[in-house]
Formats: structure tokens, sequence, C-alpha cells
């Protein structure tokens, strides 16, 4: 398969990197890019958008799935025909984040409504198992002023919050598992933390927000990471917001395109528009 990159671009093997750094208007097949079925990202972008109808994710078989938000990325900067979609904190300079419906995906746009592709993180725990002291610690240090400020920091969307955190001086070990999306700024409150608490030592593993819910459920994690929102059949655990985050739909930085309509996206995903030049706006 070749990715036809515009009339004067030369047809360049699916994978390859682009080199001309000026974008230009991409015609050709759309390589549409998402995630694993058990990210929550996806699942939270396919109910957004009506692709997931009934509990059924109709996504069109042609997608290319990727199981993490890196690889997501490296795909799409490398594409220039690939559109694809991650967490808003994730961003880097690599790829370019498209406007939906004419809102660019910003803290601000989120927080006043107008911006519409975002979800809670979300983390789960074990309504049948207590949690250590240090884990209800570690808990306590994300939901207070510092850990919204490493939240804010990691450029995700804090909570509203007025507690106040104070070292307890505790050792001993947290084990957190769940989404590749939430496990960023996870990584940045266990850091902050373990500074705070040089006596603990928190192991993360990015598997997915299923994976997560599911090591909580099972109690081999003291919590689990999500991204999307529990199903009927999760309903065991128990939840906490600890932060909001966008979805971004993201692009080459040779493709010209920046702006998308959620229809479009939404018939992208279906399998129904397949072609560039074929978007409406």
């Amino acid at each position: 398969m070749v990715c036809l990159l515009g009339a004067i671009f030369t047809l360049t093997a699916c994978g390859q990197k682009t080199t001309d750094p000026t974008p230009k208007t991409i015609t050709g097949p759309i390589d549409l890019v998402t995630r694993d079925e058990g990210s929550g990202t996806r699942a939270a972008f396919n109910e957004m958008l009506g692709i997931t109808t009934n509990g059924i994710d109709n996504t069109t078989p042609a997608a290319i799935v990727q199981n993490g938000t890196d690889q997501v990325m490296t795909l799409v900067e490398e594409d220039a025909g690939a559109i694809g979609y991650i967490s808003l904190g994730s961003l880097n300079s690599t790829v370019k984040a498209m406007k939906v419906d004419h809102v660019a995906p910003t803290e601000d746009n989120i927080v006043n409504g107008t911006y519409k592709l975002y979800r809670p993180f979300i983390i789960v725990t074990n309504k049948n198992k207590s949690l250590s002291a240090v884990a209800e610690d570690f808990i306590n240090f994300i939901l207070s002023r510092d850990g919204q400020q490493v939240v804010r920091e990691g450029g995700y969307v804090p909570i509203q919050t007025d507690k106040s955190y104070q070292s307890q001086s505790l050792s001993g070990n947290i084990n957190i598992s769940g989404s590749t999306s939430v496990g960023p700024v996870m990584e940045k409150l266990a850091e902050a933390y373990e500074r705070q608490n040089p006596q603990v030592t928190i192991n993360i593993t990015q598997n997915g927000s299923s994976a997560g819910i599911q090591a909580a459920r099972q109690g081999s994690s003291d919590f689990g990471m999500s991204s999307r929102e529990l199903t009927d059949s999760e309903q065991d655990v128990s939840e906490t917001v600890i932060a909001n985050d966008g979805i971004v739909v993201i692009a080459s930085k040779a493709n010209a395109a920046d702006d998308i309509s959620s229809e479009a996206l939404k018939q992208i995903y279906l399998g129904n528009v397949k072609n560039w030049e074929d978007i409406k706006s």
C-alpha cells in the first residue's frame, strides 16, 4: 500500500518518514490509526463520536491498531496520510494536533466546554480489600494541591481541590497498572511523591485500562488506572477521578489539514470515508 502525498509529492511507502518540512494538501487513502480494544482512550473516543453503539465497537477493520500512545504518535509522524488520536497530556511536537469542529484541544477549551472530546482519568480500587497505609497516602497526595499542580504541569486538566498534603514519612511499595494514557501523568505523580517520601517505591505497569481494572479487581495491583468509565460488569471496584484529559486528533506535520468535524471523524472510523479529498467540513 502507498500513501499519496499530493500532486507534487512523490508516492511514499506508508510508514516512511516524510522529509519535506512544508505541509502539503494530502490526497489519496486515509491511513486511520486506532488503539487496541483494551484501551480506555479508544473506548472513550468511540463513545463520544458514536462509533460504538449498543455496546458494539463499529471501528472499521481497515484501521491500523496500535497498542500504546507512543506507537500511535510514531506511526502518524512517519505517515503523511495518517490520522490518529491520543491523550492531550501525551501530545508533543512530533505530530500536529487538529482542531475538531473548529475548536483547538486546549485546557481552557476543555474547562469552558467548547472542546467536546475529553474524559476523566480515574483510579480504581477493590471495594473488598483495604488499601495499605502508603497506597492511601499516595492517593491523598494525588488529590492534594501539590498533586494537582503536577497534573497541570504535565499538560492535563486538574480537578478542583483545597486539600493540602503533608508527608507522613511512610515506607513500602505501591503497585499500579493500567492505562497507557494515564501512565505518563502517574509517573510524574509518583516521582513527586517519592521525593517527599524517599522510603516508598512505586511500580507502574502501563498495559491498558481494562488490564488495570482487572488487576485492581483481583488484588494484584493496589489500584488500576483507567482512561474510560467503568462498564456495568465492573461495578465491584471504586473509582476516583484524578484529572481530566482531552482526546487529541493528530495528523502528520507534513499534512496541511488542521481542522476536521466530529461527523467526518465518525465516518472515517466507521470506514465510510476513505480518502482525504472526500472529507467534508
